[in-house]
């Protein structure tokens, strides 16, 4: 959890960066690759995470 929260900040920051500065437009794809990686991430924790509840 800890990590997608640090990635989602990472995310944001570099994309209001990439945003906010002339030149630096590099930062907010950056920023748009960290956040689907985060996504990506917390999709793939769900999904094993399913797979284990015990049946009642």
């Amino acid at each position: 959890m800890a990590l997608l929260l640090f990635l989602l900040l990472v995310a944001v920051v570099l994309g209001i960066i990439g945003v906010a500065a002339d030149g630096l437009g590099y930062l907010l794809v950056i920023g748009i690759v960290v956040l689907v990686a985060a996504l990506g991430i917390t999709a793939v924790r769900w999904s094993q995470r399913a797979g284990h509840r015990p049946i009642r």
